[in-house]
């Protein structure tokens, strides 16, 4: 009888536990330097923000002021708000419906639906912009908040489409065969058993649709022809004209306010961002 060697599984969990911690550690690390890369440009365009106008005045809120009070600011912000937010709401209803339609029946054309999808995200959207403009033409829909949502629309529905349907793979089909059996018609199930599983779903589908209208700037400048139609990100190319003139402070405030509705809509919709990235961890 051979004798055994104890004390070779405690050096083996030992190193094992080092490699754990080693790996952690360098996590960490690469977590902690993503974080600072990130938010250097963030103290600099907050400090560029803060920087009073006049050099005898102090640092505060002025460049605001300012902002808000002597720019078209105000304006710019609500109708980017409201082109957003009607992106993100059709676009969720569309992608919610589609996506379910596409993950759960069988037609004649799905697949040919689904290649399609695929295949708008290989041109990129600057080289559809001259039909696109010229379609808004013969429909008169130019320097119309209508024509820009249904741009960005087409932009971001494949992207939404195809996300909702692959959440809907992955949502078992007996709870609506449970639904079913207990009386509930199909759009019953749909409304009341499957959407509210899909809440993190729903929630990507929403901050993308939201991000990719606030954050959007090629096609708005073509599309939005008058200074009072202008969204965000055109507005604020104003101002960075005045800030090659030295008025660099207004600018710096706008940019910093711009990212306030992704950020506060981050915050509401993180909890149901983080369970699915933990559900596709576990997956994986």
């Amino acid at each position: 009888m051979r004798a055994e060697h104890p004390a070779i599984i405690p050096v083996a969990s030992g190193r094992s536990r080092q490699a754990a911690l080693l790996r952690q550690f360098a996590s960490y690390a690469l977590l902690t330097l993503t974080i600072l890369l990130a938010a250097v440009p963030l103290w600099e365009i907050s400090g560029r923000a803060l920087h009073p106008p006049d050099p005898g005045s102090t640092a505060g809120l002025s460049n605001f002021s300012r902002l808000l009070s002597g720019t078209d600011f105000l304006r710019w912000l609500a109708n980017s708000l409201f082109v957003a937010l009607a992106v993100t709401v059709v676009g969720v209803i569309l992608a919610a419906t589609a996506g379910y339609a596409l993950s759960r029946f069988r037609f004649l054309g799905r697949l040919a639906v689904l290649n399609s999808l695929l295949v708008t995200q290989i041109f990129p959207a600057t080289l559809l912009l001259l039909p696109i403009f010229l379609i808004l033409v013969q429909l008169k829909l130019i320097n119309t908040f209508l024509g820009l949502i249904l741009v960005y629309l087409v932009t971001v529905l494949p992207f939404c489409i195809w996300q909702m349907k692959n959440f809907y793979d992955t949502v078992p089909e007996t709870i609506e065969e449970a639904a079913a059996m207990d009386g509930c018609t199909p759009s019953e199930t749909f409304r009341w058993v499957v959407l509210p599983v899909s809440a993190q779903g729903l929630a990507v589908t929403a901050l993308f649709s939201f991000a990719a209208a606030w954050n959007e700037y090629v096609v708005a400048a073509i599309l939005m022809q008058d200074s009072s139609m202008f969204t965000l990100p055109v507005g604020l190319r104003l101002l960075h004209q005045d800030s090659m003139a030295g008025q660099g402070g207004l600018f710096a405030a706008g940019a910093l306010l711009v990212t306030l509705p992704i950020f506060i809509l981050y915050l509401l919709l993180s909890r149901f961002l983080v369970a699915r990235i933990q559900d596709i961890s576990l997956r994986n």
